[in-house]
């Protein structure tokens, strides 16, 4: 197709993404990088397209070989970028993030090639009418809905012609690329679409049997596509391996490693490992004529490698290795299983981790360990992902047998696997929290953007293997004038508030940086590496993701000064457990900034709840956020904060508190109450025995809560002395009838605030009236001999009735009632020996 058609259309979608996408995405925007990807050696200008663009500083690069020659603001939405290109550059993809005066971009890949790059030129999509090019070229091309694009070359009989794809790993969109090498004839010679190292980019191979044109063909493969469906697609003699072995090897080890699976045969190459596999290092089988674009994923650790030996098809004839080891090789067959025996001494403990999808292999391991003689002790198909974990303890001194098989009992040349039978090792990974769960490409919030003289929050989370106890947050470098604060993780979490603070003189400046997480005992070895998973395509089915990549480092930046601040007025009252509260946020406007401010809390500690968010209406400069602890909540201090979110007018800009302080404590005051009834229309009390937890001075209020309609209570005030009172309870005669549950509200006055806390609980019930009672015919009246009237005796107090007592009296009054006004027969009681 046309290309300057091809890029308007492509700016014109990618900017229809960044802006009908979330509102609260990060301020600069970065939607594509074109071209996706140059050859190493040379100088490329590349259009960086996206959003906010126009106060961009600088282009953070994740990788080395890569460095920036010039950065030109187009627009708004374009950058152009010249950068030069070591020729030792590593091969395959790079990670930018452009960094503006305002923030820090989400993280865009870029490719980087040995071949020179080619463009596609249209029309070419049909077979007999291929576009001509030159071996050993990269093509940048897009495939359209239905498109099928051919390129024709000129091979010599025996040559090699290899073709690799990367479509859906360029990350723009949804894109399965199919691929196949055709004679003059149309006779498909090697076809390839998915593959175990590149995913849904396959690639294919073949050895050329006579001289002539060979057609490349390159489509999607249910003959889809649209304006972004890119790809480059490499074409020439390199060699393409589809496995190696050994699969891994110690740090600053040279080895020979055998890759397999090329047409024309083994391949033996002598490789230098660097010191540890940081900066995503992949190994590329490279010959005289050319490299393979793919690399794969190569294990450095500092075990010894062991080799799969002919016949191991058995626990008798079990290829040996050490332990601590790798164990090395290919389930070359269908149905083979593969075995090797290790020694081991009673109660010594290892974690066997066999590792084949992982590393790009097609087999789907099944692992096994057990005795001498091949009797199983343990096996695993999935638990280390779609790779083979088991936890190993030797139950007494000697030889054990491990077997390896395809969950399927497939097998092939390229079917290859690594077994690591290694000490468990304590170590710790560090991420930051995605704050979209539900769009899995969503890297709002993954970096950390500090206002001059402001703050800003983070969550960090630090997820522990075999190691416990708490852990130090740490960076592994911070721009100049910037401070952070965080309290140690506690021993049974798994996250920490984290807020930078940026002096106001700070200079505008950014870096990549590492989240450590360290044991405070010296003595406890346990390693921390940061991983951030950054997801670029989604596909059917359920949103899988069928592009990412992982990041080591995120980014820090000093931004300009937000037009805003806001503090915590904080609490000089604790919670009580089962209490409430509210939080007060107080913002701080710069002049002519008027817009409204989205709070929200940054941290919610274990058994206590904040409200989600808060908003401080535009103009205004106060809101807050009710809280509560729930009446498991532990007994003590948390430190957290809030963070606040504002459209200043070029995208929002978020800021934060100081961590503050959030004490729970016991009740201070706890009710027991009984079970009080009251008919409609009448009067009751609610009887409650006080127990004092902590002395206060003065007066508490206690208010009765959960009353139903139509029924009214007071506001009883106690001491600390109190022991014992009552609610009266008002019904009136709509009040509803039946159970209604209630509890009590203390109020203690501390130091000008207000603790409140819930206790008590019971029903209250609410009767219909009994009906009245039927007069009875009153007897003759009888004269009776005047005698002097007796002063009547003093009123002893009414003695209060006890709940079973009342229930006596009221089922008395019933059966009383009953009878027409007689009194119910008394049931005698049975006399005591």
């Amino acid at each position: 197709m046309n290309r300057t058609l091809f890029r308007c259309l492509l700016s014109s979608f990618v900017l229809f993404v960044l802006f009908c996408g979330h509102s609260l995405a990060a301020s600069p925007a970065l939607g594509a990088i074109q071209p996706r990807g140059a050859q190493r050696g040379t100088e490329a200008t590349l259009t960086f397209q996206g959003g906010r663009l126009a106060d961009a500083q600088e282009v953070l690069a994740y990788y080395p070989g890569i460095s920036v020659k010039k950065l030109e603001v187009v627009n708004d939405a374009t950058l152009k970028v010249a950068v030069t290109i070591a020729p030792d550059c590593r091969l395959g993809e790079h990670v930018f993030r452009v960094r503006t005066a305002t923030g820090v971009s989400d993280a865009r890949t870029f490719w980087v090639g040995a071949l020179p790059v080619i463009d596609e030129v249209e029309p070419n999509s049909e077979f007999e009418k291929p576009q001509p090019v030159p071996l050993n070229v990269t093509v940048h091309g897009v495939v359209q809905a239905e498109d099928q694009d051919y390129f024709v070359v000129e091979g010599k009989k025996g040559q090699r012609l290899s073709v690799e794809v990367e479509a859906m790993r360029l990350g723009t969109t949804f894109f399965d690329p199919y691929v196949a090498i055709l004679d003059a004839k149309r006779f498909e010679l090697a076809t390839g679409d998915d593959s175990a190292l590149g995913g849904q980019d396959g690639g294919c191979s073949v050895v050329l049997p006579a001289d002539g044109k060979y057609i490349v063909q390159v489509r999607e493969s249910a003959y889809g596509g649209n304006d972004a469906c890119q790809y480059r697609l490499h074409i020439g003699n390199f060699p393409r391996p589809t496995a190696v072995v050994p699969a891994g090897g110690k740090p600053n080890e040279e080895l020979e490693v055998t890759f397999l699976g090329d047409p024309a045969g083994p391949i033996k190459q002598k490789v230098k490992l660097p010191a540890s596999d940081a900066n995503a290092w992949r190994l590329h089988c490279q010959t005289p004529d050319g490299v393979h674009p793919a690399g794969f994923k190569f294990r450095v650790t500092d075990l010894p490698n062991a080799f799969e030996t002919p016949n191991n098809g058995g626990p008798a004839t079990a290829s040996p290795g050490p332990a601590p080891g790798a164990f090395n090789g290919v389930i070359a067959q269908p149905g083979e299983t593969d075995y090797f025996k290790f020694a081991a001494k009673k109660g010594q403990v290892f974690d066997l981790r066999c590792m084949a999808r992982a590393l790009g292999s097609p087999l789907d391991p099944v692992l096994y360990v057990g005795n001498a003689q091949g009797g199983a002790l343990a096996g695993n198909d999935d638990n280390g992902g779609p790779d083979s974990y088991i936890r190993f303890t030797a139950p007494a001194d000697g030889d054990y047998t491990l077997w390896v098989h395809d969950h399927l009992r497939k097998g092939g040349p390229d079917y290859f696997y690594r077994v690591e039978v290694a000490p468990v090792a304590a170590s710790v990974t560090t991420t930051i929290p995605k704050v979209d769960g539900n769009n899995l490409t969503n890297q709002d919030r993954q970096t950390f953007t500090v206002p001059k003289g402001g703050r800003y929050a983070s969550l960090v989370i630090a997820n522990r293997a075999d190691v416990g106890g708490p852990l130090t947050i740490g960076f592994d470098k911070l721009p100049a004038g910037v401070t952070v604060s965080a309290e140690p993780m506690e021993p049974g979490l798994n996250v920490v508030p984290v807020v930078f603070e940026a002096k106001p003189d700070a200079p505008t400046a950014g870096t990549l940086v590492a989240i450590s997480a360290t044991h405070p005992d010296p003595n406890v070895k346990a390693p921390s590496r940061t991983a951030l998973d950054a997801a670029l395509t989604l596909g059917p089915p359920n949103q899988t993701i069928y592009a990412r990549h992982e990041l080591d480092r995120t980014a820090i930046a000093v931004a300009e000064a937000a037009p805003y601040s806001i503090e915590v007025i904080e609490p000089k009252v604790p919670l009580v457990q089962n209490g409430g509260a509210n939080l007060r946020v107080v913002a701080k406007r710069a002049e002519g900034f008027k817009g409204a401010i989205t709070v929200f809390p940054l941290w919610t500690p274990p058994g206590m709840g904040i409200q989600g968010s808060a908003v401080i209406p535009e103009g205004q400069t106060e809101c807050v956020l009710p809280m509560n602890a729930a009446p498991d909540a532990g007994a003590r201090k948390w430190k957290t904060a809030v963070h606040a979110v504002a459209d200043a007018g070029k995208g929002p800009v978020w800021t934060a508190s100081r961590l503050f302080t959030l004490e729970v404590v016991a009740p201070i005051v706890t009710l027991t109450m009984e079970r009080p009834a009251v008919e409609q229309g009448g009067q009751t009390q609610l009887f409650c025995k006080v127990a004092v937890g902590a002395p206060f001075e003065g007066k508490a209020k206690v208010n009765l809560i959960g009353l139903p309609a139509k029924t009214t209570s007071q506001t009883v005030e106690i001491t600390k002395d109190t022991k014992e009172f009552a609610f009266p309870i008002t019904a009136d005669k709509t009040s509803p009838v039946g159970q209604h549950n209630v509890f009590a509200q203390v109020i203690v006055e501390r130091a000008g605030e207000q603790i409140a806390g819930n206790t008590g609980g019971t029903q209250l019930r609410i009767d219909v009236p009994l009906p009245p009672k039927v007069a009875a015919t009153p007897p003759p009246k009888q004269e009776a001999p005047k005698t002097p009237t007796p002063a009547p005796p003093a009123k002893a107090p009414e003695k209060r009735l006890t709940r079973l007592e009342q229930l006596r009296k009221e089922a008395e009054e019933r059966e009383k009632a009953a009878a027409g006004g007689a009194p119910a027969p008394k049931k005698e009681e049975p006399k005591k020996p």
